[in-house]
Parts: structure tokens; C-alpha cells; sequence
């Protein structure tokens, strides 16, 4: 709000017009340009790669393992340098490898063991893991969304419940495949199955994943009691 003196002295408050913050309705004031369009949603699918997995646990045991290690020989030749005899299972230890042959029993059992655990380290490396986890197409460039595969599991369940006809279900979630099977306590099995199939794969399509899973129906009827 202004002021502004009149001619007789008096102080009269002149309106003043305040735009609010935020958009405005589109108008002919305002030009369809001044407004951000929302970002658009990939509907092609299959840029999005799988979660990784951070590997906390193997991770801290590795570091774990060779902190130790490096620590216990650290000592020991710091022990050496101070003419310290040398710690006695480091002793021991060189004093095995000088006289057991490379034909050992002893020596292929701790080669193989040491090779099955750098394989398992190589393998954590270039795997992504976090295979319970479902990514999701982008609707916006700086946001990433998974689903979890028994979340997936459960919707398609409960639409598959909502299908005339349908007494129980079970679902198998998969990353490339849903497996559905249902039983069926009246209406004829094919009718149910291809409800089954129009339905599911409208729910599918509705999870918003990146690579939709194939669908596989089976139906059947509910076994005898006795």
C-alpha cells in the first residue's frame, strides 16, 4: 500500500495491487511460455539400471580382516627393528612355508580357500545386487524410484482378488517374470484366466517399472477336502 497527500492536506491511502507469489492462472495477461511444462515420463523404458548394493557387511569384515592382519605384521617387524625376537606364530609361520611342500594337503586347502574368497570379493564387486528391487521409470531427471518385489506381488494379488470367480491366489514375483496362480471356485477356467490375464496386465503396466515383467496365469480349480 502507497500514500499519498491530497490537496487539503489530508493523507489518503491509494490501493495498490499485490501479485501473489506462485503461477496464476493462464490468462491473457500471461503467455503459455512463463510456465514450466511437468517433466515428461519415459515411457519407453529400459534406461534405468538396477540398484546397487553398498556391500556394508562384507565390506566392513574385509577391512576388518586385513586391518588386523597388516596390524599384527606392522608389530611385529616394528618389535624386529627394536631387536625384539620376532613373534613366535610369525616364526612358526615362515618356518611352514619354508619346509611344506606346494603338493601339501595343508597348502591347497588354504590356496583354495583363499582363492574361493577372492572370487566371492570379485563377484560382490561387479555384481549390482539388490535383486528384491524393482527400478521404476523416471519422472523426474534428479529423482530414482524402486519398487520391492513383494510390494509388486502384493498389488498384483489384490487385483487378481478383485476378478469374478477367484478364490485364493498366490504370486511369485521375479525380475523378469510374474507368476500367477489362482484358484477358481466357479465360472468357467478360461473366462477367469483371460480376466486374470486383461487385469494383470493392467496392473503391470501400472507399477510404472522400467522393464514390465512377462505374466504367466495359471488357474485351477480347488482340490477335494479328504
Amino acid at each position: 500500500m502507497s500514500e499519498s497527500q491530497g490537496s487539503e492536506g489530508t493523507t489518503q491511502r491509494l490501493p495498490v495491487l499485490e501479485k501473489e507469489a506462485g503461477p496464476a492462472p493462464l490468462d491473457q495477461s500471461a503467455s503459455a511460455a512463463d510456465y514450466d511444462p511437468p517433466p515428461p515420463v519415459d515411457e519407453k523404458g529400459g534406461g534405468e539400471r538396477r540398484f546397487w548394493s553398498a556391500r556394508r557387511i562384507p565390506a566392513a569384515i574385509t577391512a576388518l580382516v586385513l586391518l588386523f592382519v597388516a596390524g599384527m605384521f606392522l608389530y611385529d617387524i616394528a618389535s624386529v627393528r627394536a631387536d625384539r625376537p620376532a613373534m613366535r606364530w610369525r616364526r612358526e609361520l615362515a618356518q611352514q612355508l619354508a619346509e611344506r611342500p606346494l603338493d601339501d594337503i595343508w597348502v591347497l586347502v588354504g590356496a583354495g580357500v583363499a582363492a574361493v574368497l577372492g572370487l566371492w570379493l570379485l563377484v560382490l564387486a561387479i555384481t549390482p545386487g539388490l535383486r528384491s528391487v524393482l527400478p521404476m521409470r523416471r519422472t523426474h531427471p534428479d529423482v530414482r524410484a524402486g519398487l520391492h518385489r513383494d510390494l509388486a506381488a502384493l498389488v498384483l494379488r489384490d487385483r487378481a482378488m478383485e476378478v469374478s470367480g477367484v478364490q485364493s491366489v498366490r504370486v511369485r514375483m521375479r525380475r523378469s517374470r510374474a507368476d500367477v496362480r489362482a484358484v477358481s471356485h466357479f465360472r468357467d477356467l478360461d473366462d477367469v484366466r483371460g480376466d486374470l490375464d486383461a487385469t494383470l496386465a493392467d496392473a503391470i503396466r501400472g507399477l510404472g517399472l522400467t522393464r514390465p515383467p512377462s505374466l504367466s496365469v495359471h488357474v485351477r480349480r480347488p482340490g477335494r477336502k479328504g
